[in-house]
């Protein structure tokens, strides 16, 4: 046996050894007979390991604890219950009859290969009852994988246990540590099951990657609020601005105070939004539609930008034109109605129009603002594929960031739109020259942009959703990858979960129809299911120090994981472990 196989060896025999395994096993789940010196342990979730032989090579089998039980079969005896009722117990069954079952889901398999160190393999068989089963450590787990160290990523520790589970992001271009194609990625859980500082973590993940362009489509500015002033508050307070400076990645907020709007469609569709019209008596309608088209329409062959719509030059120019009898024909043929609007055009006063409606529409699309960007600019820089380390992007896109501007759900939604039609014409583009666009997109509030209902009235949230679903299908073999964060499962929009190749599921999806979503994609790993719903809900601690956000992941995110099992652990819960663990502290 090589020198390598006796290093292991020797880091397995230094581990606790918590039983054998039983019967009956099978090589998709091994029965466990823990021993005595064990049973007064926390067994469930602890990763765990065995050694055996197969095709005369030796091999190491990883799993997780999923479940233990009790067996005394003494107190089944309806005799002995009978006795037990009586004395509460019996003194020569009770106890010392007890045998403890558990049940182990086998993750990974490794071969040693020589000077290749260890190979992924498969459990082609089962090892012969008694075989010994180990716990896991980390110096385990770091010699199995000692030749991928550099890859390695943690996010926190095997669930309710002491070592790290090592996950792998790669990403999507070819090349060292490359996945050679885009994949996306979802994280699922109800609002304070930690799903967000996960996604910043796995932000950080790909961070570490100079030529990966990040975005982050941040509709609570969340992402955004942590980007600035070099730290965040809450309890989990991740540096993301300085540890992404650190990694050499530039990091810029564009917020809708900077972002430039650059389509027509667009002024008209936000117009028809705002009270513009209203107060000129044209309700929502096909004529306030016409009326904002042929506006649009009349001010382009006039010769206004669209940049210089807040000029007061250009609202006096449509102004004008509304005024216009042959205008107000186009979109009003009846009389009654263009008379009314003609009266009420008279009466309005223009500068109340100008800077109670007008203005806070047009500021949409001002270049002159202070740090400007318009949002074609904005998608150039962030993918420049000349640029030796490209960036990471925060669109946020919150309410509070809008004081002076016409902004609605509606607003926010359109913008979205435009972004992401944006990225996936650039990816379409980059995929013609041959060119990966190796970009990752997070979207936060994921349920809301893409839900599986939506009113037929409410075109511009469908409108993103068509985008996002058609995204989700068509963009991985262009390098860009998507990361979905939502507060439920079973209201995302089906063809998009269908697409994610990575999951991660937080607290809060045991009950109703979010398990029963949660069952068809886990599949027939009833264990493992019944892990998950032993999550504690993280705001039930006596305090926010030991608060626990424990996490299922399924897909291929771990070396740990490539029999597609499922895997559990506890995310970190203080930033200076997360930053040790992955060597970003300063």
């Amino acid at each position: 046996m090589s020198e390598k196989v006796g290093s292991i060896d020797q880091l397995v025999d230094g581990t606790e050894k918590i039983g054998v395994i039983g019967s009956p096993s099978s090589t998709s789940e091994l029965a466990l007979d823990i021993l005595g010196a064990a049973v007064t342990r926390k067994l469930v979730g602890e990763l765990a390991l065995f050694r055996f032989l197969q095709d005369s090579s030796p091999h190491y089998a990883l799993g997780q604890i999923t479940e233990i039980q009790l067996r005394n079969i003494w107190h089944e005896d309806p005799t002995m219950r009978s006795l037990i009722r009586q004395r509460g117990r019996v003194d020569a069954v009770s106890e010392r009859q007890d045998t403890h079952q558990g049940k182990m889901v086998i993750s990974a398999v490794f071969r040693q290969s020589g000077s290749f160190g260890y190979e992924p393999s498969i459990l082609g068989t089962v090892p012969s009852t008694g075989t010994s089963i180990h716990l896991v450590a980390d110096d385990v787990l770091n010699e199995i994988l000692h030749l991928y160290r550099d890859q390695l990523f943690y996010l926190g520790h095997v669930y309710g246990s002491k070592p790290r589970l090592p996950l792998w992001f790669k990403h999507f271009d070819r090349g060292p540590d490359g996945a050679g194609e885009a994949y996306h990625l979802g994280i699922f859980g109800k609002t304070g099951s930690g799903k967000s500082v996960l996604a910043k973590m796995i932000l950080l993940a790909y961070a570490r990657y100079p030529k990966m362009a990040l975005l982050v489509i941040d509709p609570q500015g969340e992402f955004a609020k942590d980007l600035r002033g070099g730290g965040a508050g809450g309890e989990f307070a991740l540096p993301l601005g300085d540890v992404v400076k650190r990694l050499g990645k530039q990091a810029f907020v564009l917020t809708v105070r900077n972002l430039v709007l650059d389509r027509w469609e667009l002024f008209e569709q936000i117009l028809y939004e705002s009270p513009f019209f209203e107060r000129l008596t044209i309700p929502k309608s096909e004529n306030r539609e016409l009326a904002c088209g042929i506006l649009s329409d009349k001010l382009q062959k006039s010769g206004i930008k669209l940049k210089d719509l807040s000029h007061r030059e250009s609202f006096d120019k449509a102004w004008k034109l509304l005024g216009d009898d042959k205008v107000q024909k186009q979109f009003y043929r009846s009389e009654a109605p263009r008379q009314r609007f003609h009266a009420a055009w008279e009466e309005a006063n223009p500068d109340e129009f100008f800077n109670d409606y007008w203005g806070p529409v047009t500021e949409l699309f001002r270049e002159d603002r202070p740090n400007a960007r318009p949002v074609n600019k904005a998608l150039s820089w962030l993918l420049n594929p000349e640029a030796s380390i490209r960036p990471l992007l925060v669109i946020d896109l919150s309410r509070e960031q809008t004081q002076g501007l016409f902004w609605n759900a509606r607003i926010q939604s359109l913008v979205i739109k435009r972004m992401l039609d944006g990225l996936t014409q650039a990816a379409e583009y980059f995929y013609k020259e041959g060119q990966s666009l190796n970009t990752l997109v997070v979207i936060d509030e994921a349920h809301r942009l893409a839900p599986r209902e939506i009113s037929k009235e409410d075109d511009a949230a469908r409108g993103v959703r068509d985008v996002l679903v058609d995204a989700a299908r068509t963009t991985r073999k262009y390098g860009l990858g998507w990361l979905f964060i939502s507060q439920t499962l079973s209201s995302l929009h089906n063809e998009i979960i269908q697409q994610l190749r990575i999951f991660f599921f937080g607290f809060g999806l045991g009950l109703g129809q979010e398990f029963q979503a949660l069952r068809q994609l886990v599949g027939s790993s009833g264990t493992a299911l019944d892990l998950y719903q032993l999550f504690r809900d993280p705001h039930s601690a006596f305090d926010i120090s030991s608060r626990q956000y424990s996490f299922m992941t399924i897909g291929p995110v771990s070396p740990l994981s490539f029999a597609g099992t499922p895997l559990f652990f506890n995310a970190f819960n203080t930033v200076e472990a997360f930053l040790e663990a992955n060597r970003l502290k300063s």
